[in-house]
């Protein structure tokens, strides 16, 4: 029998298919399910009796293909082959991490009818690489250094809970992409992620952001509109810096969080809606509870589960890999070559100490492929404060003078690395060593 007879048998096909080793889905273009094989039976927790016949959004309880489906608008969207990772509930309600594959599917005139995924469980490789410190990415956030390893598996852990979470961390260490990675991975991913930054909008504009307005509520409201909250039914709203909320507001946040009810602006109808609140915020809010500026009953209720973010400057082994993702990631919008940081270029990025975080360095690479002549980035190219680092390497004199606070402050910072705390202190790793013989 030739193989063409074998294929051309729908049994023969079928059976070759549910002894993959990946799951397969396949959809028509109005994502009638007419194949789901024995592997993605064990992934999803669906049987196929279930599931063909069916929508797949409503089959499966939502977009299989998450926040990237092709098919959620009027007309499908998709290239000839897309791939990527993402995450899924099974029937049971377990999240798991796969690497999916989309592609087209034509008849035998040419027409595109349908698409085929095929997709495999990476749920514990990918925790197997958290745990051995190998994973360099993870839902879209850069790292490898020990503190973003943690920082993955606890956005992992909280994610699987529906319950308010705060993030803190300083200016551009990259709040906002921490909690869409929790959305992500959580059962809200089907459903809308709605940022709001509170400390952006004046006082007069953030109630009606937030809950919306009706029809002539005030000057200017010529309809009605939906608020954020409003808007984030069913997924997450991200409140970004939250402490800049007034009292009134921090009121109004309050009942929202103990009733899940609110009224527009003008309005007199009660409200309700199903979101989950990540807050987030660069201020210490225990702080700003103890000056009075922020309330403790809402502080209690926003401060749920805690993510502490690392800054830069205590994570500097990731530089190296932030700096070729920015390369890369630029060379790709622009179309052009990739370029390379110099031998000299590197150690001036290390000893910066990155005051605005992830997003200053993200800029400086910016400004250096501004500045660039050649496929090369030398210490000319970068900006003039990251340059200043090589009139202070190359300054003579003595080594800067240790006090038993600064040590033991950098040696905390750093989880008693004592080479990171060297460098973080400025000084050469044996001047470090023979402080602590002669101290500790």
């Amino acid at each position: 029998m030739t193989l063409g007879k074998i294929l051309s048998s729908r049994n023969n096909l079928e059976r070759i298919l549910d002894n993959l080793k990946e799951g397969i889905i396949a959809h028509d273009l109005r994502r009638k399910i007419f194949f789901f094989n024995q592997e993605a039976e064990r992934i999803t927790g669906f049987y196929r009796e279930e599931v063909l016949g069916k929508d797949c959004h409503e089959a499966l309880g939502g977009p299989f293909c998450g926040n990237l489906c092709s098919f959620c608008g009027p007309e499908p969207d998709l290239d000839e082959r897309t791939e990527y990772s993402h995450n899924i509930t099974t029937k049971d309600g377990e999240l798991k991490s796969i690497d999916m594959s989309i592609t087209k599917m034509y008849d035998e005139n040419g027409d595109f009818f349908g698409v085929l995924a095929s997709f495999r469980d990476v749920t514990e490789l990918l925790d197997l690489k958290i745990r051995k410190g190998e994973c360099t990415r993870f839902a879209n956030i850069i790292g490898q250094d020990r503190k973003m390893h943690q920082l993955f598996s606890q956005i992992k852990e909280v994610a699987a809970f529906d319950i308010p979470v705060h993030i803190f961390g300083e200016t551009g260490t990259g709040k906002e992409l921490v909690a869409a990675a929790i959305h992500s991975l959580s059962t809200r991913a089907s459903g809308p992620f709605v940022p709001i930054n509170c400390g952006a909008l004046p006082e007069e504009l953030i109630e009606t952001e937030l809950f919306g307005h009706i029809k002539g509520a005030f000057s200017g409201a010529i309809r009605d509109k939906k608020g954020r909250f409003e808007l984030a039914d069913k997924g997450t709203i991200f409140l970004d810096e939250v402490a800049e909320l007034s009292k009134k507001m921090q009121v109004k946040l309050l009942r929202f969080l103990q009733e899940k009810t609110f009224e527009k602006v003008g309005g007199e109808k009660t409200i309700s809606v199903d979101v989950r609140i990540i807050s987030a915020t660069n201020k210490d809010l225990r702080k700003e509870v103890l000056q009075k500026k922020f309330r403790e009953d809402l502080f209690f209720r926003l401060n749920v589960i805690p993510i502490n973010l690392p800054p830069i400057r205590e994570r500097r082994s990731d530089i190296p890999l932030l700096i070729d993702h920015f390369l890369r990631q630029a060379a790709e919008k622009s179309g052009g070559k990739t370029l390379r940081f110099s031998k000299e270029a590197i150690p001036l990025m290390m000893i910066y100490r990155w005051p605005g975080n992830v997003r200053e360095l993200e800029n400086a690479i910016q400004y250096a492929m501004v500045k660039c002549s050649s496929d090369i980035v030398k210490p000319e190219d970068l900006p003039p404060e990251i340059q200043a680092g090589l009139l202070s390497c190359a300054r003579p004199g003595p080594e800067k003078k240790l006090t038993l606070s600064a040590v033991q402050s950098a040696l905390k910072a750093t989880d008693g690395n004592k080479a990171k705390a060297a460098r973080e202190l400025g000084v050469g790793r044996a001047t470090l060593y023979r402080f602590l013989k002669d101290n500790l």
